[in-house]
């Protein structure tokens, strides 16, 4: 079922993953094998929730779509959305689907290893775009016509019926991946030129079944394979954005990294929250690179 409490009208939809963060990092650098001293924590994540959460500092109201479990775990993470700002009645609620999780291991080096156990995400399906279909937020006849920002947690038949339905036609919609091993979810937008889509160079070369050298040579051919508009990161050495009428590409600043999970979906949330602020190409690529470089650096994006 779906929580109906009254709160706030949202200005932005965020669908995909909410689940737990646990992250395990070590300020030394590691390999395969390493047994290293760190620190564990558990936060509020998922693509989804972290765009979300860095939406409401920059002083958004997001609305969250997916699925949480009626178990202690989910209660926790709901109660915990709430205090972060953010607006929990469309959330479906199973009995039945355990709260998702995701674990990975960082180093001084980066990412060393994760897995996301998203499956009751999978598992919920369309229960999950339910608010969008019955008048809640919108439906097919009067359609949510404000930006909604999608993870590619959800499935790629989801995904594909998401491109296709009236109920998304008015929609300013921005898709992400969620990780390289999902891009290939992101397809249907790509062939039917709905969207901004934001990848890393990675992503962007399993899209377009080429390897690429930086994110300009990438982002174009985004746009050959149909792409309406997208944006491409390299880490450190660049970003793109691209679009039939428009090619910039930026350096980021220089930080020392201090984390990485999370920081593609911080580019992204800052990029929207530029755009919603009325900033334009190079000024939103950059507060959207700023916000990013201060994220990886270890001190929250503002």
């Amino acid at each position: 079922m779906t929580q109906t409490n009254h709160s706030p009208s949202p200005n932005i939809l965020c669908i995909g993953s909410v689940l737990w963060d646990i992250i395990g990092r070590s300020p030394m650098e590691m390999r395969r094998g390493s047994d290293m001293p760190g620190r564990i924590s558990r936060l509020p994540g998922g693509v989804a929730m972290n765009i979300a959460m860095t939406l409401a500092r920059f002083g958004l109201t997001p609305a969250l779509l997916s699925t949480v479990g009626r178990d202690d775990e989910g209660d926790e993470l709901v109660a915990a959305c709430k205090r972060l700002g953010l607006i929990t009645d469309h959330l479906y609620r199973s009995d039945d689907l355990p709260t998702d999780r995701y674990m990975a291991v960082e180093g001084a080096n980066g990412l060393i290893a994760a897995i996301a156990d998203a499956h009751s995400l999978e598992a919920a399906g369309g229960k999950i775009l339910k608010p969008l279909r019955n008048g809640s937020l919108g439906s097919a006849k009067q359609p949510y016509a404000g930006p909604i920002a999608l993870d590619g947690n959800l499935t790629l038949s989801l995904l594909d019926d998401i491109a296709n339905d009236p109920a998304f036609a008015a929609a300013d919609l921005r898709i992400a991946p969620a990780s390289p091993g999902k891009a290939e979810r992101l397809r249907p937008f790509l062939t039917r030129n709905r969207g901004t889509l934001y990848v890393n160079l990675e992503e962007a070369g399993l899209l377009c079944q080429a390897d690429f050298s930086d994110s300009e040579t990438a982002a174009k051919a985004m746009l050959d394979r149909g792409a309406r508009r997208v944006l491409v990161t390299d880490g450190g050495s660049s970003a793109t954005e691209a679009s039939p009428q428009s090619l910039i590409t930026l350096v980021p600043p220089r930080v020392t990294v201090a984390r990485v999970t999370g920081a593609g979906d911080t580019f992204m949330a800052a990029h929207i929250a530029a755009e919603t602020r009325g900033e334009t190409g190079e000024n939103a690529l950059a507060s959207a690179l700023k916000a990013a470089a201060t994220y990886v650096s270890g001190e929250p994006p503002l």
